[in-house]
């Protein structure tokens, strides 16, 4: 991670998270209705998400939205 930028947190969160729980980016992506290259590009901070977005992956991977925004 290279800054502490919203984009840079949610990065690290969530590929944190994802791992922890065992789940590839297919079965992240599946669970969010999402494909799985954008869960690759948002994992590796080249795409912006949504509040939706982030609401699903927090709810998907167990954590409250502000939680992928936590600083490290």
């Amino acid at each position: 991670m290279k800054k502490n930028t919203a984009r840079s947190l949610v990065a690290h969160h969530v590929r944190r998270l994802r791992l922890e729980a065992g789940l590839s980016q297919e079965e992240l992506a599946t669970k969010c209705g999402l494909h799985r290259t954008y869960v690759s590009h948002v994992e590796r901070e080249r795409s912006s998400i949504t509040i939706d977005t982030l609401e699903h992956f927090a709810e998907v991977l167990g954590v409250a939205p502000k939680d992928l925004l936590e600083p490290i």
